[in-house]
């Protein structure tokens, strides 16, 4: 994985808001926006623009459903970042 990736990733992951984006659409496979701002209790907007970090990240993949977007977990971008921080610790 390349560093600038690590680094973006970091980064989209530094934030309380996100890390509660990212756990919910874990947890629920498929999530609508209305339903993860519910969750997270935050404007639209500032959704909007914390959604957008993780999708520029690579962690999460949206989908358009008409209005709506579903968010979902990019499980392999997950999984690299895993063998990344795990080639870490075995070097």
């Amino acid at each position: 994985m390349d560093t600038k990736v690590v680094e973006r990733i970091a980064k989209a992951l530094s934030d309380r808001n996100r890390l509660l984006i990212l756990q919910n659409i874990a947890k629920q496979k498929c999530v609508g926006c209305t339903q993860v701002q519910d969750v997270v209790s935050l404007a639209q907007p500032t959704l909007s623009h914390h959604v957008k970090v993780l999708v520029d990240a690579g962690l999460v993949d949206t989908l358009k459903d008409g209005r709506n977007l579903n968010l979902y977990l990019n499980k392999e971008k997950v999984q690299e970042l895993i063998n990344f921080l795990t080639q870490l610790n075995q070097d």
